[in-house]
Parts: structure tokens; sequence; C-alpha cells
């Protein structure tokens, strides 16, 4: 059986789950920091503030599926510079700090400004 989380609208330009769980697993759809200015919510101003709050993003996301960033086997990280690849990597092990999970970087453009995002695979 296959848990849809936050299915897409018909008809919406994203067309993916930002979640889905199934056979033990918690699998996250890549998103970068939220970002709404309306409401008083900004990305970050630099590639560590960006990291830093994609990954408090999908610690959410994971924690409403019943699992953690303590429970990742595997991430995606994807960057738009590989300038800030060092950068986002020293935020990046702060979140992990009881062993890092397997992962793959991939440069990445989107129709966003972001500069970081990830994708995450976990036990649920």
């Amino acid at each position: 059986m296959i848990e849809f989380l936050h299915p897409p609208e018909p008809g919406s330009p994203r067309p993916f789950s930002r979640v889905a769980k199934a056979g033990g697993l918690v699998f996250v759809s890549g998103h970068s920091a939220p970002h709404d200015p309306a409401r008083g919510i900004h990305r970050g101003a630099t590639a560590a503030e960006e990291t830093r709050n994609a990954l408090h993003h999908i610690a959410s996301l994971l924690a409403e599926a019943g699992s953690s960033l303590e429970r990742v086997v595997q991430v995606t990280m994807l960057i738009t510079d590989r300038a800030d690849y060092a950068e986002c990597n020293a935020e990046y092990v702060r979140h992990f700090p009881q062993g890092l999970p397997a992962r793959h970087t991939a440069l990445f453009g989107v129709p966003t400004e972001a500069r970081v995002g990830f994708a995450a695979i976990a036990l649920a």
C-alpha cells in the first residue's frame, strides 16, 4: 500500500506529492526552503541559511509522516552553484549528528531563486 501526503491539486504546475509512504519507508520529494515574502517567510540570505531552512522543512515533512532526520538513510542535495557546495556541506553536517546518510549531489535549475534543495528517503 502507498500513502500519498499532500498530493497535488488537479492541474497543479507541481505534479507530485510532497511525501509518499510505502514499504516501511518515507520518500520526501525535493524541496527548497519555504519562501513567502507576503507572510514574512524568506529562504535565507546565504547558502547556509537556505540549507538550514530547507532541512527544517524536510524535517517537518518527515515528522508529519512519522519519521525524522535521524531516520534518513539517503539524501539528494540539489544546488544551483558549485561555489555554494562547501557552505552547504558545512551546514548540512550539523543536521545529522548521529551519522551521515548516503547522499548524492546534483546541480539543478528550477523556476525559483532557491540555491539549494533536498529530497530524502527515511525509515517510517
